[in-house]
């Protein structure tokens, strides 16, 4: 039988899943007006860069790098709204693969995680 988390303690994991989501989506929104705002100063040639050249490298580079942390937070944003329906379920601190309780240290400094750090292992 898996443990019930006090309501309090799943309100504290609320506002810390709902914080990290709010951040997220505000580097996702700053990094597209970035672009957004590079693509209107830029030439159509600037637009697309020789990557051939050392600046063109660099900026084939960065919209990469920003287009890999976009990606990372958009994919940390579907682990937190997870987690904040199985907490609507009932079914949250228990890991999905073996049903154990996840614990509560674990779920505090990462309050997305679906696993138990055992089963977790075994998936990498």
């Amino acid at each position: 039988m898996s443990r019930k988390l006090a309501d309090s303690t799943i309100s504290k994991l609320r506002s810390a899943l709902d914080e990290e989501r709010v951040k997220l989506m505000e580097q996702i929104s700053e990094h597209a007006k970035e672009i957004e705002e590079a693509l209107q100063n830029e030439s159509p040639s600037e637009r697309i860069p020789d990557p051939s050249t050392a600046e063109g490298g660099t900026l084939s580079f960065e919209y990469e790098m920003a287009r890999e942390l976009d990606q990372a937070a958009a994919d940390r944003i579907r682990q937190i709204d997870h987690a904040i329906e199985r907490m609507g379920a009932g079914t949250y601190g228990t890991c999905e693969e073996c049903g154990t309780d996840i614990p509560i240290e674990r779920l505090k400094f990462m309050p997305h995680v679906t696993l138990c750090v055992e089963c977790a292992r075994k998936k990498r």
